[in-house]
């Protein structure tokens, strides 16, 4: 017997690097030192630091890889794997450097993999970070036939005299929402659980969710909030604390970036909660409470400014094509969310 018979095929591997290179190569930044292929990807400090400061941060995109699966739809996955990682370190006000993956499936499928190669290839340049490498594993008996999992973390660099850490937020500060673009990568394991109780296909369509099926929904990518922070930071906007709206929504998320004694009240009714939100709560009877707690409810990032920069803020992020609500202000607490 050979490896092949048990199930792995090196050399469909090895065709499959060579396929993805040069896209790969296409994300690479000056700092980039060597190319693909080598036991690990070099990549040198940029220019201009006194005290640079390396942070990172890594997931994964979670049960949603189940639809794409379902739906034999694989070209916005990667994006999601990136802006997971990016987003959470650009809360510190790091600019990503570079990006690595681990991706593994039961039988080596060239072209669906490339697929999902070709949306990180492009979450990697929205974000202006270089994907530097990766892996593939080829793991027979262990994932469903046509299934893989993907998972990622990310390199980004700051300042260190300009971490942004939350310390500085006081009362009277306020939190300004970034839209997102739907669900994310986050909660779809109840999002299946309503469509499965419901008895629906993901080709599902009604006039509440508009023009796109329920599966085009649901797949669409997370949001990149990368170029529009970075360029606030760098225009002089005074960012005191950002959160990315993940897994647990506003309540688990945004008291991350809080000092212990400080909490935020929110205004529930100071941004419009997207269709796709309303429409799963009534389908799945779930509670308003449970759907804040599951879901980002239509607020991807917020920042927070004191309470005059508001206006530059709002301004500043709509120009660049993102939906932007200030939803609360920063209170005396203890760090806790106040819903109101």
């Amino acid at each position: 017997m050979d490896y092949k018979q048990a199930g792995v095929d090196v050399e469909a591997g090895r065709e499959f690097v060579k396929k993805i290179s040069e896209n790969v190569a296409s994300t690479y930044r000056r700092e980039v030192l060597g190319g693909l292929g080598g036991f690990g990807g070099c990549f040198e400090i940029p220019a201009g630091y006194q005290q640079p400061v390396l942070i990172s941060g890594t997931d994964g995109v979670g049960t949603k890889l189940k639809i794409a699966h379902q739906l034999n739809r694989h070209d916005t996955v990667g994006i999601d794997l990136v802006a997971m990682c990016v987003n959470d370190i650009l809360t510190s006000g790091a600019e990503p450097l570079f990006f690595l993956d681990y991706l593994a499936t039961g039988k080596l499928n060239g072209n669906q993999l490339a697929e999902v190669i070709n949306g990180i290839v492009i979450g990697c340049k929205e974000s202006g970070c270089a994907l530097l490498g990766g892996e593939t594993a080829e793991m027979p008996g262990f994932y469903q036939q046509g299934e893989y999992d993907i998972a990622g973390f990310c390199v980004g660099i700051v300042e260190k005299s300009r971490i942004i850490d939350g310390s500085a937020i006081q009362a009277g500060n306020v939190a300004i929402a970034l839209s997102s673009s739907g669900i994310h990568s986050n909660g779809f394991s109840l999002v299946r659980k309503i469509i499965e109780s419901e008895g629906l296909s993901w080709d599902y369509q009604c006039e509440e969710l508009g023009e796109k099926t329920l599966g085009e929904i649901c797949l669409t990518p997370t949001k990149l909030y990368v170029k529009p922070v970075l360029s606030a930071l760098k225009t002089g906007i005074p960012i005191k604390g950002m959160a990315h709206i993940t897994g647990g929504g506003i309540p688990e998320n945004l008291p991350r970036c809080l000092p212990t004694d400080k909490s935020i009240e929110v205004k529930l009714d100071s941004w419009t909660i997207p269709p796709i939100f309303q429409w799963l709560k009534k389908k799945g009877n779930v509670s308003l409470e449970d759907m804040l707690n599951t879901f980002n409810m239509g607020v991807g990032f917020v920042v927070i400014v004191e309470a005059q920069e508001a206006d530059k803020t709002i301004q500043h992020f709509q120009s660049s094509g993102i939906d932007t609500f200030l939803i609360g202000k920063v209170i005396e607490g203890k760090q806790t969310i106040i819903f109101n």
